[in-house]
């Protein structure tokens, strides 16, 4: 196996089979995964985040997998904390000597690993959330909007996590890092892609499935363990949705209808992403879906003797 690819990269919209594909690459590689999702590193949220752990069991054996599980519903994970939480998991690999795999999509942690970026720690600044706090969430993408090079705008799909990316982007006026902690990594990168039209056919039935499996009793569960239906709502997508059914605020017809409508923004805004990757100076070697399991591990063979 070529040895100057340092990591493959997995990425591409929801509902596009992704983990499938990385488990069974891995099960053929016989390496790891490390998970880029920005919510299934949260415990107990199961359903809503798509955290199905069968996965990564192939051919009966299960494929080790890192960054799922590894923080309580209400904790706000950054991107910071993703950072260093994946170069972890990446050294342990490669003294194992493994080629990682970095399999999801989330495109702000996937590129911050990528390029290495030059991140900090940011605070939380009350007098700029207070000045902030009257604003609809469609002023607060337009004030996001007139920074030059925003450092997340994937998931900023809540009035609290617009304001969060704003309050970064103050912050790294006046304090942004002086060095890269971490050097940028050399990924064989693919990109699943899925046509549009069956990318929502997929969200779709996805959805009704998740709901039908138990998705809104997984959500009063976590309510009913003590997290604040906020902390909740701040995690956009599913739990927000959910959550303003499950305190009252919203049929369970306009949930559904408005969480759908989501989820297919959602996945717009992350190919969005991918396409600004590209533009970035990132080559992303594209293969369909619907391309047997099989044919998609040879072709990732191929590129990586290719290299």
């Amino acid at each position: 196996m070529n040895t100057q690819y340092e990591l493959i990269t997995i990425l591409g919209p929801t509902a596009s089979g992704k983990t499938p594909f990385g488990a069974a690459l891995a099960h053929a590689l016989d390496t790891e995964i490390i998970s880029a999702d920005s919510r299934q590193i949260y415990r107990s949220m199961d359903i809503g985040t798509g955290k199905d752990l069968q996965d990564y069991v192939v051919n009966g054996k299960q494929v080790p997998h890192h960054l799922i599980d590894i923080c309580d519903p209400g904790y706000k994970f950054n991107v910071f904390e993703y950072q260093h939480a994946f170069f972890d998991a990446y050294q342990a690999m490669k003294q194992r000597n493994k080629l990682p795999i970095l399999c999801g999509g989330t495109g702000m942690y996937i590129e911050s690993v990528l390029k290495g970026y030059k991140l900090l720690s940011v605070p939380e600044n009350s007098t700029l959330r207070e000045s902030l706090a009257a604003k609809s969430l469609v002023e607060l993408e337009e004030v996001l909007a007139s920074y030059k090079t925003l450092h997340n705008k994937t998931d900023v799909d809540t009035v609290k996590r617009a304001i969060r990316a704003i309050e970064i982007e103050e912050y790294y006026k006046t304090a942004a890092p002086e060095s890269n902690e971490f050097a940028p990594l050399n990924s064989l990168i693919i990109g699943v892609d899925v046509d549009r039209e069956l990318r929502r056919s997929k969200i779709s039935k996805r959805l009704r499935a998740r709901l039908d499996e138990g998705m809104v009793d997984e959500v009063r569960g976590i309510l009913a363990s003590g997290v604040p239906p906020e902390s909740l709502i701040y995690y956009g997508l599913e739990y927000k949705y959910l959550t303003l059914y499950c305190i009252g605020e919203l049929s369970f017809d306009k949930m559904v209808e408005q969480l759908e409508i989501a989820i297919h923004q959602f996945a717009k805004r992350q190919m969005t992403w991918f396409r600004g990757m590209e533009r970035r100076g990132f080559t992303i070697h594209w293969i369909d879906a619907l391309m047997p399991l099989e044919d998609k591990i040879a072709h990732v063979k191929q590129l990586l003797a290719s290299k």
